[in-house]
């Protein structure tokens, strides 16, 4: 049958065949499991038949285990005979190995397409949250956005925000009077989280050029959705970096992709692995944001799912929205343990035949407890499910392989080049120099004038030798003194200060 993604089936004590229908894919879905139980195998099989089903997909690769997708896989394997023992048993009649059309991406650019965005597209919000600021310093990071806006200097990289920081330390006073208190001391933290994001590797993150989307929701020459395979294995050592950019890529999603309604299928679907980590003392605003967007970008054509080891780690009114569920072993050895499970079995939709809570409990690797949505958005009945084997390759593939997709892939060369063009930093830079030299030609005009002013007393004095005066000489001689005395006194700060004003504004 069209229009679904066979994900599992039964045998002796399990249930009938366990369909995601394609229609309902958008409606967003968890798996989740302790350590161990299958959950990446899950992962990779639905990549695999969203793709088939000519459905882009993004992932993070957290253990280098899911770049095996762009292989086949290999009747050598040594679990070749379970899958097939497997495939048989849940009747999955057209069984293959077969690989995947993949671009592989890394935000450090070693094991794959640099990926960036830009300090701005980021914005205030998302980077508070990656630096761990507090309430007074992600204000004053507002102030310092609004502020790049008004002054017309655009922030592409952590350079760019390093030197608008020290600009609006310079003009706090100013900055105070209009948008309110902008201490020296948030700034310098602001700074000082900064370097720590550098250490972190966030200069890699930010700059030009920036991902376009449209790169991440391509289709291979024969229709299929092409896999998009960030790897995170390094990014997992900065799990605020690694959570704050998928969060940021989810967002991009929901803002620049047009309303498409209800499609037969999705434009996209987005696996965001370890969700724990989106939502450990994330405040409650972000928290508000995500719930936000996860309810309204299925309208855009986008599938979230989110892979987690409990359900509990997923806030309820987010939990609430992900309608497909494939829910693998939960451990139950704590009171904690024994609660969270209860609880995770009360979000499904009973099953007369069994206990939902003791099936989660028993079900053994690369087994599951299902619910997906069936017709009209309805949840399913929980079911016990094996979980069909996976056509490409099972674990990662070698250097070679992964440089080899690299070479085939549609967009080779088109990140690989940083750019570094007119930005903030090259602006205030430009306007300090040109600053300099003018605060240089009022010394010289100073200078100048007091030289004009020592000749004329030279000459007055050979004049009153010779008896010649008059009274233009002597109006002369006041109007250069006030001339000089001004520019060596207040009144010519006062001027070298108003044109250094006047070139750090925005015109």
């Amino acid at each position: 049958m069209s229009g679904q993604i066979f994900v599992g089936g039964g045998g002796e004590g399990y249930g009938t065949a366990q369909h995601l229908l394609l229609k309902y894919a958008n409606r967003h879905g968890l798996i989740a499991g302790a350590t161990g139980t299958g959950k990446t195998v899950t992962l990779q099989i639905l990549a695999e038949s969203f793709s088939a089903n000519g459905v882009p997909v993004f992932l993070s690769d957290v253990k280098g285990d899911l770049s095996g997708l762009a292989v086949a896989g290999s009747a050598s394997h040594k679990l070749h005979d379970p899958f097939m023992k497997r495939a048989a048993t849940i009747g999955f009649a057209d069984y293959a190995y077969s690989a995947f059309p993949v671009t592989f991406w890394d935000l450090f650019g070693e094991q794959g397409h640099p990926i960036r965005t830009t300090v701005a597209e980021m914005g205030p919000l998302l980077l508070s949250r990656l630096m761990e600021l507090s309430e007074a310093q992600e204000g004053v990071l507002n102030i310092a956005f609004r502020a790049s806006d008004e002054e017309s200097l655009p922030l592409l990289d952590l350079r760019d925000l390093q030197a608008l920081l020290v600009w609006v330390g310079e003009n706090s006073k100013d900055l105070s009077l209009r948008y309110g208190n902008v201490s020296t001391s948030s700034v310098g933290a602001i700074q000082r989280a900064l370097l720590v994001l550098e250490n972190q590797g966030g200069t890699k993150l930010f700059g030009e050029p920036a991902l376009e989307l449209a790169d991440m929701m391509r289709t291979d020459t024969d229709g299929r959705g092409r896999i998009s395979i960030l790897a995170s294995d390094r990014l997992m050592g900065s799990p605020r970096l690694y959570a704050t950019f998928l969060l940021w890529l989810m967002s991009e999603l929901f803002e620049e992709l047009p309303e498409v309604g209800d499609p037969d299928k999705p434009k996209m679907v987005f696996f965001f692995d370890e969700a724990h980590l989106l939502f450990d003392d994330a405040p409650k605003a972000l928290v508000n944001k995500v719930e936000q967007v996860a309810r309204l970008i299925r309208s855009k054509g986008v599938g979230i799912y989110f892979i987690t080891q409990n359900p509990a780690d997923v806030p309820e009114g987010i939990l609430g929205q992900l309608g497909n569920r494939i829910q693998h072993a939960l451990r139950a050895f704590t009171g904690r343990d024994q609660r969270e499970l209860k609880r995770a079995a009360e979000t499904y939709r009973d099953n007369p035949r069994f206990s939902t809570e003791e099936a989660i409990r028993e079900v053994g690797v690369g087994e599951a407890v299902t619910s997906l949505l069936e017709a009209k958005g309805i949840p399913g009945m929980v079911e016990r499910t094996l979980i069909r084997p996976p056509s490409s390759q099972l674990g990662p593939i070698s250097a070679a392989d992964r440089m080899a997709a690299m070479e085939r892939s549609p967009i080779k060369g088109k990140y690989e080049t940083l750019i570094d063009r007119d930005s903030a930093h090259e602006r205030l830079a430009a306007r300090a120099e040109a600053a300099a030299r003018a605060a240089e030609n009022a010394g010289r005009e100073a200078e100048r004038l007091e030289a004009e002013e020592l000749k004329f007393q030279q000459a007055r004095r050979y004049d009153g030798k010779s008896g010649r005066s008059s009274r233009s000489d002597s109006f002369g001689e006041s109007v250069a003194k006030v001339v000089i005395k001004e520019l060596k006194g207040t009144t010519g700060r006062r001027i070298v200060r108003g044109i250094l004003g006047g070139l750090f504004k925005a015109r």
